[in-house]
């Protein structure tokens, strides 16, 4: 047995221990989502359109992020409305950024066999910078549109005579704490995957405006802004969505 899938295994029993039926569902959709990863891949490798595989995985993959992996229809439903708002933002950021930033591609601490496959015909880097650029910010997005939407909706659940001017400032205390909790995820999560990319430049003695100006570096900083920038425009999105939803049902259910 290798070291990964033990560690499938461990995850497995302790998301079933931890959280049950949801735990199960979530860690499904844990290895859903990563065949699809997989399967875009592949896919972009055969020279299918970009463009089309980003329009179809993304609400693909935020079907599978938030269904599998919430156990409430209301708070899965309204999370997705608003996660593929924001994912849909968030990529006209992206396709503006991108041109502008024209990081696509590997650099030279990729190696020369890789440094070469970003002049491969067929491939067109700067758009499959895009679709990871937009892939990598879904994650983000659908975890803030959840946290908002099972804390609003629990809120409403005790409060049930609660006013939308109400909900809306009790959604404003917790997307404070998700935007921190998020943000330093993020960025945590880009200092440890980065970090052997930052020993390197500090032993090559690279200066600043060199990593400044570095495809890998800058191509990494992207993904980060784009994601704390669906982060931020998830939270008001979200708790404003959901509390006129939840307000307009309310009001049907006192009306009957």
């Amino acid at each position: 047995m290798s070291t990964l899938t033990a560690l499938l295994i461990v995850l497995a029993i302790l998301m079933t221990i931890v959280g049950g039926e949801t735990g199960i569902r979530s860690f499904f959709s844990v290895l859903i989502n990563t065949l699809l990863l997989i399967l875009v891949a592949i896919l972009i490798s055969w020279g299918i359109n970009i463009p089309l595989l980003i329009l179809i995985f993304v609400p693909l993959k935020l079907v599978t992020i938030i269904f599998l992996g919430t156990h409430d229809y209301q708070v899965a439903k309204n999370s997705f409305y608003s996660s593929l708002i924001v994912c849909l933002a968030v990529s006209v950021i992206i396709l503006g950024f991108e041109w502008l930033a024209q990081a696509a591609g590997l650099g030279p601490e990729a190696g020369e066999i890789l440094v070469g496959l970003s002049q491969m015909p067929g491939l067109s880097y700067p758009l499959i910078a895009v679709a990871v650029a937009i892939f990598s910010t879904l994650g983000a997005v659908a975890e803030s549109a959840v946290a908002m939407s099972s804390g609003l909706l629990e809120i409403k659940k005790h409060n049930p005579q609660i006013s939308y001017e109400e909900l809306k400032a009790s959604g404003a205390k917790i997307g404070n704490d998700v935007l921190g909790t998020a943000m330093n995820t993020i960025l945590f999560g880009m200092f440890g995957s980065f970090l052997s990319l930052f020993l390197w430049y500090i032993r090559l003695n690279y200066t600043l405006g060199e990593v400044l100006n570095e495809k890998m570096f800058v191509n990494e900083a992207l993904i980060i802004m784009y994601s704390l920038i669906g982060v931020l425009l998830t939270v008001p999105l979200t708790t404003t969505f959901l509390a006129k939803n939840m307000i307009k049902v309310g009001q049907k259910d006192e009306s009957k």
